[in-house]
């Protein structure tokens, strides 16, 4: 499974103490596949560094780097299709550019995608890939 992950959602999946912690262990393991762009690598570098710390930030850039289940995709192209917040096409413009099968977020800016006839672009909130992975 091809899965775009909004850094939000990511933040919750490294917390040690969080509930949704497994997910990342589940991600270690090769069971789904982690589809990413620059732009998004850069954000969750800025949040990490922000919120946790530069080791954090540096530690789980190599991970990515290093594991054989991350599509990093560049779009060559800005679909443009949530207005509310433009910041989040990264997310939506990756997962059409990968062909990913679901974004995760709890961001409801992503409930515009719910309108659209296309692209088809599946968002489900981190519970429910929490629920989806177990």
């Amino acid at each position: 499974m091809r899965v775009v992950l909004d850094t939000n959602c990511l933040l919750q999946i490294l917390g040690a103490q969080s509930q949704y912690n497994f997910l990342l262990d589940k991600f270690l393991d090769g069971q789904y596949i982690l589809c990413v762009s620059t732009d998004i690598l850069l954000e969750y570098e800025e949040i990490l560094n922000e919120k946790a710390s530069a080791i954090a930030a540096d530690m789980f850039l190599k991970v990515i780097s290093r594991s054989r289940n991350v599509i990093r995709k560049d779009p060559f192209y800005r679909l443009g299709l949530i207005q509310q917040d433009a910041d989040d096409n990264k997310f939506t413009d990756c997962a059409f550019a990968s062909q990913a099968d679901i974004i995760v977020s709890n961001d409801s800016h992503f409930r515009e995608l719910e309108k659209m006839d296309f692209p088809l672009l599946r968002v489900i909130t981190l519970a429910e890939f929490a629920d989806m992975m177990k």
